[in-house]
């Protein structure tokens, strides 16, 4: 009851994950990314510590097949957990458990990797692979949301969607982007809005951190 994508953009070294399901805060639970590093989502009964784990393990020279191979051994139950890792260099890794229920998948792409459970359709997570792809020139955080606009309108879950999340990660421990919609009716549609709006202001976010004097010149007039 879940699907999820995580990805790189090529042109620019962002790395980042977005996702969506039938229950509340997704977004808590299941996506991950680094700067630097990678990013990764873990899902079908969550096991939260694993994201981190994988990330870490990057982080230490682990390729991401051993990110992931590490995970399978460290959750209980491996076989009810989906996993997926991407890493830096765009190299990626999956696992999907062997009890998972109904319809799922783990998809490769290029500089993606898409995953879906408990889902209408095989097409979910390739769709969404296929819409990350189409336009490597746009922004990151864009393709993600388009990613799961189209593993929607490929069958989506059997039931309502009420969360999403994006998480973009660049240059700083601090995520360039990270929104978060929950209990809403419409949460796709609600998360591509947040990111219309966040879009103007994220590197003037980033300005106030790095460079807090020359935003403050900057700032608009006070009317």
């Amino acid at each position: 009851m879940t699907f999820s994508l995580a990805g790189r953009c090529a042109r620019t070294g962002m790395l980042g994950a977005v996702v969506t399901t039938s229950s509340i805060s997704v977004g808590s639970r299941c996506q991950h990314a680094a700067a630097g590093v990678g990013a990764a989502l873990t899902q079908h009964l969550t096991d939260p510590r694993l994201g981190p784990l994988m990330l870490d393990l990057l982080r230490r020279g682990y390729t991401a097949q051993q990110a992931l191979d590490a995970a399978v051994a460290a959750t209980p139950r491996s076989d009810l957990r989906q996993l997926g890792v991407i890493d830096r260099n765009g190299r990626i890794a999956s696992f999907g458990g062997a009890s998972m229920l109904s319809e799922s998948g783990q998809i490769h792409g290029r500089d993606c990797i898409s995953l879906a459970n408990i889902v209408r359709s095989k097409e979910v997570p390739v769709a969404m692979v296929q819409a990350f792809e189409a336009d490597p020139a746009a922004p990151i955080a864009t393709r993600l949301i388009a990613a799961l606009k189209a593993g929607d309108d490929a069958g989506g879950e059997f039931k309502p969607l009420v969360s999403a999340a994006l998480i973009v990660a660049h240059e700083h421990a601090f995520p360039y982007v990270d929104l978060r919609v929950d209990s809403d009716a419409d949460p796709i549609a609600t998360l591509a809005r947040l990111w219309r709006e966040y879009e103007p202001m994220a590197d003037v976010y980033v300005l106030r951190v790095i460079d807090p004097e020359t935003a403050f010149a900057n700032r608009p007039p006070q009317t």
